[in-house]
């Protein structure tokens, strides 16, 4: 079985964010880039798996910049055995549609029996990436998984919705997204390290995939405007001077709250 991990080199969850008013994008050089976390997790499970059961291939995949090879290794550390690196200067600011296009092209190319991700990514936190990979590879797909069950040629999990817990359940080949109920990724220890400083990247291109990022007949966002996010205003302060019930019953009337 070969499991492939979708991985993002992301922002410092807990360092500054700051957005680019040239060109829209956020500033990655504001913060250190690291693994996202979601990620690291969606990791974990596969490398668990791997560790109980033999003939478990685990991969990495990875969209991004040529910085992310540094993130790329750590997880290599954590156990992966090899990974797969999509780097093109044309996906600079690519959105979910040309993401997603260029996660199943890199799939279909190297092959897998299992897709693990996070559930959002913490810096986009859109959600949709995994089911739009697997509308595209037309496997199933499922997502928001808070625990994970991998079996030979199919995979279960349970999701929690507003009413009941979920069991559900897909036959491989499949795609799954996971949430912060799974455990914490494992730490690399020195012989990781070291090991994976000679496991193989495959870096690969939009041309290596045959795909074109100007492409407009396809799924494609384009940015037409940019602008500052407006200062925070202050709000309408409640004073209990003896009329702050009708203070507040105005204020509600007044914002169509109630």
């Amino acid at each position: 079985m070969k499991i492939v991990v979708l991985v993002k080199e992301v922002p410092d969850t807990y360092g500054e964010r700051t957005l680019s008013l040239e060109t829209g994008l956020a500033d990655r050089g504001a913060s250190e880039a690291v693994i996202d976390e979601i990620g690291e997790r969606a990791l974990e499970v596969a490398l668990a798996h791997a560790d109980a059961v033999d003939g478990v291939e685990v991969s990495i995949l990875t969209v991004g910049p040529d910085s992310a090879t540094t993130s790329i290794r750590k997880g290599l550390a954590m156990g992966a055995g090899t990974a797969t690196h999509v780097a093109d200067p044309a996906l600079v600011g690519a959105d979910l549609g040309l993401t997603a296009e260029v996660i199943a092209a890199a799939l279909r190319a190297d092959g897998w029996d299992l897709v693990i991700a996070g559930n959002q990514s913490t810096d986009g936190t859109a959600g949709m990436l995994p089911a739009m990979v697997a509308e595209l590879l037309a496997v199933p797909v499922l997502t928001d998984l808070g625990t994970v069950a991998i079996e030979t040629g199919a995979v279960s999990g349970t999701r929690a919705g507003d009413e009941a817990v979920m069991q559900v359940r897909a036959e491989l080949p499949a795609v799954i997204s996971i949430t912060e109920q799974l455990p914490d990724a494992r730490f690399a220890n020195f012989k990781g390290i070291m090991a994976a400083k000679k496991k193989p990247i495959a870096v690969k291109t939009l041309g290596d995939l045959g795909i074109d990022a100007e492409d407009m007949t396809a799924s494609r966002a384009i940015m037409i405007g940019i602008s500052a996010r407006p200062p925070r205003q202050a709000g309408v302060k409640v004073v209990d001077d003896g009329s702050a019930v009708a203070q507040l019953t105005s204020f509600l009337i007044e914002n169509r709250l109630v």
